[in-house]
């Protein structure tokens, strides 16, 4: 049923200006989905104002923000776990769950929630199995702008969809097609919700299926919004004609109007797949009508009336606003005067900030001002910019821009006041990896921070070694935050050694619930190194860390880190949301020793446009929160709580301190201070200032100093003491929390602010329990001192100091978790990354050990386990040697059998490891080094493996080798059965026939005999010739080129 071109009417442009099309939404999001069919990226994250402080007219999708999962469940990764997402879904009437009647298996089966105009007329004129559509008209006629001509018109579409049901109508569309001059159309989103809403509350809702034929829904947020809030379907018309007049006017490939429609409707879906599995949901039918999503500044009335049980805490715009907005867009394209309006859509610079566009809190004054003040350490400048950012930029877009300071009566001395030198060790510099930014620009924020005593992190794309010793000169390009995120990209031993504090990454304020991403053009030959990965391969992170699927889990990881290195404390970073208090109670209660809480306007190397704008929450909402949960269950004092996300004042430090932080991270601004200039071209390996790139000229052009951001940090310190002062503060611990010196700025008039309601961020912390404090005064208790590595490190003391073999046999049973680890973080103290030579430590274990046995274990230590082991094992491996066997006198078949546990060598950089028996689930994720033998394995494995050997001598899981990039994978496949098992997007199955591939694998299966007496091996062994056959080599494609690149690259030498 093809159909034939739509015919582009004249009043396209009217249209496209009244629904709110701008020439951004065109240039950045629907003309890339078209071209790259996915969700469009972007980066340096969200500096615009929020909708609900806005001067223009915003759509009220803008006034919702996407929830994600943070620790309490995993997110999901819809890219390389596709096999487990689906957006196919039944709609239409559903019968008596309580009846077995054939007919109720009559529902209309839709493959995606994005429909074409031929599909959406062939719904409308449907008439099998006695289905019949009824199209309701959501448009009302324009008056004088009063709400109550829209309220009715709600009210009307209400009751017609009730009656469609009585009349027996199985479909209803909700159609705003009929606006034009005189009628103005009702938001897609508050009529499908209200008509969803209503049709609940009269217990109706599953007699009707919901389809929405809209003019203003476009982008994945849009179509996510409509499925969250009821929709069982859409149309986006006007997204689709918009669309053929751009391929008219050459903007994009002579590709026929069908095959455009398929390609939006594949970037559309690949959109919302990711942002249901940032909440951990698999399938469309469990995300339809689950509202998840919080709003930011809509009134009770709407919420209410439209949106019942969706959060807004901050209450703000009205029936009344909403409606003047809707007027003013309708407005746009359909002028009372001066018909022959300007043909062109608007550009309110909402992505790209634009002279007399949306306020951004970076524009080129406060650019140049920052610019010139840290450079030239002129105070002056710095005045000018603070001033700016302070009363008008911070002030026109976010929520902190509203509150004001409630200066005391008795100011103080500025010289009675917390020095500068002490304020400055606060600060830290966000989490920016090396990769997404040069290794200038990294390491001028590491020498800045250490220089002034403050922290810097590396973000989590590792360090390289070289910058753990100090310099002659006595400057240190050490960072003192060391990330180890779901990717653990350079995770080894000695980088965890080398650190103040690990910061276990579970979500970042611009794309929280998605793994980081580094294109593959940013990663260059030493990248890869670092990250041992592969030259030229894009990398993602997995969305969640694969040994955190709820809390439990992520004390033990906690756990695990602080065995890794006892001096550093332990930080976990979340993303504000609604809840996250509850959440981050939980993770200081599994011991965390630092919390931060990012906002969603941090910025970023390179991520979603959609996460970007519509993800995560600002800060101000989640500290506030956090605080007050953490004071009213006596938490408080055991952690140090750290906020970040935009923040580039004294002011804004001030009001973040009064609302319960002690820390705080700063990022743009000191990209900024290096020489940024906002062009946002992270993501493309093209930024002109040698700041995020990789690209060896641009490099050249970087001009940043450590100096300029050491400047910059002490002024923000000044401010905030002159702030302190005014406050009557002598210290910043006697300012934490103390919302009390807050209040909400009543001078502000505009036509949005006046219904802001800041009471829940403005409650004060409730103590319930007697001698609660409010802030960091205790340590925590890691419980180190059960650790069994206490008895391996004293028998292993002339080992450690000497290099002489030792010999060790204990017991061991399922409560010493950890085994190996502090014992190999006191041999990289004195050998460094070398580690030991092979086979130094022996360690010889009897029994169940329990969870992350010999995680990051250093090279010259080989733990042998006869018995079992739980989950996590050899996490990390770190050039260490892992042999594990069932108890000898056991009569079950190991190759049969589960030995270890899900999650087995996550991460691992290096050393070998010998299974005789079935691991479970995601069995080497993320191998990057770590040579692996084993009998069988669960579904998932090999995942994201981008280094490494791993040979599987028995059946393997689905999904096999997902996102695989490198590494090789040699599968034992008597069956014949592996292909249907992989994921063969990232790499070929190959036969065995290259001598050096066939050498390393015998080898391989002759050391698993020796070390485990496997049986499977020794049956290999014994008719090699014909058992070799069996076997398939899992090469990646790209690792295949880079090996043949080499090859080439030294024959051209040689």
């Amino acid at each position: 049923n093809k159909k034939s071109n739509p015919r582009i009417t004249d009043d396209l442009i009217s249209r496209m200006q009244a629904f709110g099309y701008t020439v951004e939404t065109m240039q950045f999001m629907l003309l890339p989905i078209v071209r790259e069919l996915r969700d469009p990226l972007g980066s340096m994250g969200n500096d615009a104002a929020l909708a609900c402080l806005s001067d223009k007219p915003r759509l009220i999708f803008d006034y919702f923000k996407q929830l994600f999962a943070q620790v309490t469940n995993p997110a999901i990764d819809s890219i390389r776990e596709e096999v487990i997402m689906s957006l196919e879904c039944l709609i239409g009437p559903e019968g008596n769950l309580l009846s077995r009647l054939p007919e109720n298996a009559h529902r209309l089966r839709v493959k995606n929630p994005i429909i074409s105009d031929v599909e959406l007329e062939s719904l409308q004129k449907i008439d099998s199995h006695g289905w019949k559509t009824k199209t309701i008209d959501i448009t009302y006629q324009k008056g004088d702008g009063d709400k109550k001509n829209m309220l009715s018109a709600l009210d009307r579409i209400c009751q017609e969809s009730e009656q469609a049901i009585e009349q027996g109508f199985s479909f209803v569309v909700l159609s705003d097609k009929k606006m034009g001059p005189k009628r103005i159309a009702i938001s897609s989103l508050l009529a499908c919700s209200s008509v969803h809403h209503h049709l609940i509350k009269k217990e109706k809702r599953t007699r009707i299926g919901i389809i929405v034929e809209t003019g203003e829904a476009r982008e994945v947020h849009h179509h996510c919004l409509l499925i969250g809030y009821g929709a069982d379907a859409i149309n986006p018309y006007l997204a689709f004609e918009s669309l053929w007049q751009a391929r008219q006017d050459g903007l994009l490939d002579q590709i026929s109007f069908d095959e455009m429609v398929q390609a939006y409707k594949k970037g559309v879906a690949k959109g919302i797949l990711k942002v249901m599995a940032k909440m951990g949901i698999s399938t469309l039918q469990s995300y339809k009508g689950a509202q998840i999503f919080e709003a930011v500044g809509l009134a009770d009335e709407i919420i209410e009336k439209c949106f019942p049980g969706t959060a807004s805490r901050v209450q703000g715009v009205n029936f009344d606003i909403l409606v003047n907005e809707m007027e003013r867009r309708h407005e746009l394209g359909f002028p009372k005067t001066n018909l022959n309006n300007v043909k062109v859509l608007p550009n309110p610079g909402d992505f790209h900030w634009r002279q007399g566009g949306d306020s951004h809190m970076w524009d080129p004054e406060t650019i140049s001002d920052l610019q010139e003040a840290a450079r030239k350490n002129n105070e002056d400048s710095y005045w000018k910019f603070a001033n700016y950012a302070n009363k008008q930029t911070t002030k026109e877009s976010t929520l902190r821009g509203l509150l004001r300071l409630k200066y005391s009566k008795n100011p103080l001395d500025l010289n009675e006041v917390e020095s500068e030198k002490e304020i400055v060790k606060r600060f830290a510099t966000g989490a920016m990896s090396l990769g997404s930014i040069s290794t200038e620009a990294h390491e001028s924020l590491a020498i800045a921070m250490n220089k002034l005593g403050g922290k810097s992190n590396t973000g989590e794309g590792g360090e390289d070694p070289i910058r753990f010793k100090t310099l002659e000169s006595g400057i240190s390009k050490r960072s003192a935050i060391k990330q180890v995120a779901s990717g653990r990209f350079g995770v080894t031993m000695w980088y965890l050694t080398n650190s103040d504090e690990l910061q276990i990454k579970i979500a970042q304020g611009a794309k929280p619930g998605e793994g980081g991403e580094l294109p593959g053009r940013k990663v260059d030959d030493y990248i890869a190194k670092i990250r041992y990965s592969t030259p030229g391969v894009g990398l993602i992170s997995p969305p969640p860390h694969h040994d955190i699927y709820s809390i439990e889990d992520i004390a033990q990881l906690i756990h695990d880190l602080k065995n890794a290195n006892r001096e550093a404390r332990i930080s976990v970073k979340l993303v504000s949301e609604i809840g996250v208090g509850t959440i981050a109670a939980g993770v200081v209660k599994a011991k965390t020793d630092h919390l931060v809480i990012a906002g969603h306007d941090g910025g970023t190397g390179a991520s979603p446009l959609t996460s970007i704008k519509h993800a995560g929450l600002p800060w101000e909402l989640g500290i506030a929160e956090t605080h007050q949960t953490l004071v009213m269950n006596n938490l408080r004092s055991r952690v140090v709580l750290q906020t970040d996300g935009q923040i580039k004042t004294g002011r804004d430090v001030a009001i973040a301190t009064l609302l319960g932080a002690e820390e705080y991270g700063f990022a743009t601004a000191p990209l900024i201070t290096l020489g940024c200039i906002m062009m946002r071209k992270c993501h493309l390996n093209t930024c002109p200032v040698g700041i995020a790139t990789q690209d060896k000229e641009l490099r050249k052009k970087f001009e940043g100093d450590p100096e300029h951001v050491i400047n910059y940090l002490f002024m923000v310190a000044k401010e905030l003491r002159m702030i302190m002062a005014k406050l009557g503060f002598r210290t910043v611990n006697e300012m934490i929390g103390r919302v009390d010196c807050l209040e909400v700025d009543q001078a502000i008039d505009h036509w949005k602010r006046e219904g802001l309601d800041f009471s829940s961020i403005l409650h004060p912390a409730e103590i319930i329990f007697e001698g609660t404090e409010v802030f960091h005064t205790q340590d925590q208790d890691h419980g180190l001192d059960k650790a069994l590595d206490h008895e391996l490190i004293k028998q292993s003391k002339k080992a450690i100091e000497k290099a002489e073999k030792v010999h060790i046999e204990l017991p061991v049973k399922n409560t010493n978790r950890v085994v190996g680890t502090i014992l190999s973080n006191e041999v990289s103290k004195v050998w460094e990354d070398k580690g030991l030579p092979e086979d130094t430590i022996n360690i010889k274990l009897n029994g169940s050990a329990g969870q992350s046995l010999a995680s990051w274990l250093a090279k010259g230590i080989t733990i042998t386990l006869e018995g079992d082991a739980n989950d996590y094992v050899g996490k990390g491996l770190s050039g260490g040697k892992l042999i594990v066997y069932p108890p000898k006198e056991s009569s079950f078949k190991p190759e049969e059998n589960i030995l270890i546990g899900n999650v087995a060598l996550y991460g691992a950089t290096g050393g070998e490891a010998y299974f005789r028996g079935v691991a479970a689930e995601r069995f080497c994720v993320r191998n990057s080094g770590a040579k692996v033998v084993i009998e069988g394995i669960g579904d998932h494995g090999c995942e994201y493996m981008t280094g490494g050997r791993a040979v599987i001598l028995g059946p393997v899981g689905r999904n096999f080798g997902a996102g695989m990039s490198g590494g090789i994978a040699y599968v034992y496949d008597p069956e014949d059965n592996l292909e249907q098992l992989c994921n063969l997007d990232t790499f070929e199955l190959e036969k065995l026939e290259v001598k050096e591939d066939i050498d390393e694998l015998k080898l391989l299966i002759e050391n698993h005999s020796t070390h485990t007496d496997s049986a499977v091996a020794k049956k290999i062994l014994k008719d090699w010739k014909r058992e070799l056959n069996l076997f398939k080599k899992v090469m990646p494609t790209d690792y295949k080129r880079v090996l043949q690149e080499e090859l080439r690259k030294e024959k051209k030498a040689g």
